[in-house]
């Protein structure tokens, strides 16, 4: 059977951090929709056979407006309360046998990675791509003396997204986890299921802040 790949985009969360009164994935960089980078990259993709969008109820009119045009199959779906329910919501919508799994708040994934993680999970059944940790890391607590002993960075990793799954490993995962996930992969780990890592990008960044916001427009505008 041939393998068809899903990618799920998860833009149901209202992004509070960054202090807009809208959902973040709709603020603009560089006179464009942060969404539409982010749609942009899994389309241009050739592997990719479809898109499923998970939206807040609400929100569906603003996302069909940046899909016109996209040659891709798509879905739009309603997210939940967790990051879980969402993910879960968008696997039982996705057609194919391979998902990946985005934050739609990443608009700069490059196809280039998109392929890499869906070799792996091909290969190994979940992929998740990840950068080193390069600062020097200390416990501690904002205001209070630092701990003295540093932390081993060797073998840290940062998570970013898409992270790629077989569909029926992930979708069970999920179902049974009963922990707060904040990426799809501790679900899978909950169950002791290797996941396997790719390179990461620098590039590849979540906006969370104003300040990821102005960077946003730097990483757009060396794009273009």
């Amino acid at each position: 059977m041939a393998t068809r790949v899903s990618a799920i985009i998860l833009a149901a969360g209202r992004g509070t951090r960054i202090g807009a009164d809208r959902n973040k994935v709709f603020l603009k960089i560089a006179s464009r929709p942060l969404l539409s980078y982010t749609i942009d990259a899994f389309a241009s993709c050739k592997e990719i056979s479809e898109i499923v969008l998970v939206v807040a109820p609400g929100e569906e009119e603003d996302v069909s407006a940046l899909v016109d045009g996209i040659e891709k199959r798509l879905k739009i779906v309603h997210g939940g309360a967790r990051r879980q329910d969402s993910s879960y919501a968008g696997i039982r919508a996705a057609s194919g046998n391979i998902v990946l799994i985005h934050d739609a708040a990443r608009p700069f994934v490059s196809v280039q990675m998109i392929s890499r993680i869906i070799a792996t999970t091909r290969e190994h059944g979940a992929c998740v791509p990840a950068l080193p940790v390069v600062d020097t890391i200390r416990r501690g607590t904002i205001g209070h003396p630092l701990e003295a002993a540093l932390v081993d960075r060797s073998s840290l990793l940062r998570m970013q997204t898409p992270q790629g799954f077989s569909r029926n490993l992930i979708m069970k995962a999920i179902f049974e986890t009963d922990i707060d996930v904040t990426d799809d992969a501790a679900a899978v780990l909950a169950r002791e299921t290797p996941v396997w890592t790719v390179a990461g990008e620098e590039t590849n960044i979540k906006v969370t802040t104003k300040e990821d916001l102005v960077l946003a427009e730097l990483i757009a505008a060396s794009r273009s």
